[in-house]
């Protein structure tokens, strides 16, 4: 990254004082840098991260067309080495701000809605592969086939013997465990609580697999891993975008992705979880 100067400076148009390093994850490392006009900005850095740098710097241009309240930060410079992003300095989160941040995620799914599921751009989550290809038909349908079905290939070995099984009676009974139609919302794809950064009286989010998608997947990712005061968002939420009926019993349908995407990254002790969920979410339908 210290070789990256010259770089840096191509992209944001100043030259950099300091640089510190913040970690690593995934396949990349992260850092906070000091320009010299005065700014802060935070820059992931690998040596080839060309199609999973370009994704993200779409997804977030992206998500800002939806309108003036979406909460995503703008793209400074983006390279098949670099991505970079304004410093988000970061706060406690507090419950105005939460309320806030479900007014805003309602903001998000509801303005400039895609026409078709996917996104014209080849999509990751984390560092691998997600198939963005536009499609027309209904949810569950691309669901089953565009996120379920890949991942539970990769994930396969890491699942109990009748995990496949499960997961596959989800994907052909899709139709009717997705609840009421919806049109394709622009969702963040990713929404875990760590790629949510507290700053300045709200919510900023970060790391997207952005796509057009159902909303619910968004609120079942916050759930998943536990997001502060996810109360107060999801009822901001629902007030400013009221959700369908039974939308809580359909969390587990929305959260068996990721789960499997968990289960590919990170091995066998996903494997009871996705099994879980598979369950849960045939049980509410």
């Amino acid at each position: 990254m210290r070789g990256e100067k010259a770089r840096i400076q191509r992209l944001v148009g100043s030259g950099v004082e300091s640089i510190d390093d913040l970690g690593s994850s995934h396949s990349w490392t992260l850092h906070r840098v000091s320009l010299h006009d005065g700014r802060e900005v935070f820059v992931k850095a690998a040596d080839d991260q060309a199609g999973v740098f370009a994704a993200e710097a779409a997804g977030l241009r992206w998500l800002a067309e939806a309108g003036p309240d979406v909460p995503v930060p703008p793209v400074l410079g983006a390279d098949e080495r670099l991505l970079i992003l304004p410093w988000l300095p970061p706060a406690p989160p507090g419950a105005e701000a939460a309320e806030r941040f479900g007014r805003d995620l309602a903001a998000l799914h509801t303005g400039a809605r895609p026409s078709a599921y996917g996104a014209p751009w080849d999509g990751f989550i984390a560092d691998l592969p997600l198939d963005n290809t536009p499609d027309g038909r209904a949810w569950p349908q691309w669901y089953a086939e565009r996120r379920l079905a890949p991942f539970l290939r990769a994930a396969a070995r890491h699942l109990p013997a009748d995990g496949v099984r499960l997961v596959e009676r989800v994907m052909a009974d899709a139709g009717s465990l997705a609840g009421p139609p919806e049109p394709p919302s622009r969702v963040h794809g990713d929404l875990w609580s760590g790629n949510i950064v507290w700053t300045g009286g709200r919510a900023m989010l970060v790391d997207p697999a952005a796509h057009g998608g159902h909303r619910e997947t968004d609120l079942a990712m916050m759930a998943l891993f536990g997001t502060p005061h996810l109360d107060r968002i999801l009822a901001a939420y629902d007030e400013a975008a009221p959700l369908p009926d039974g939308w809580r019993a359909r969390v587990p349908l929305h959260q068996l992705h990721p789960l499997l995407v968990h289960a590919v990254l990170f091995g066998g002790s996903y494997g009871s979880s996705v099994v879980e969920a598979a369950r849960a979410a045939l049980a509410a339908g």
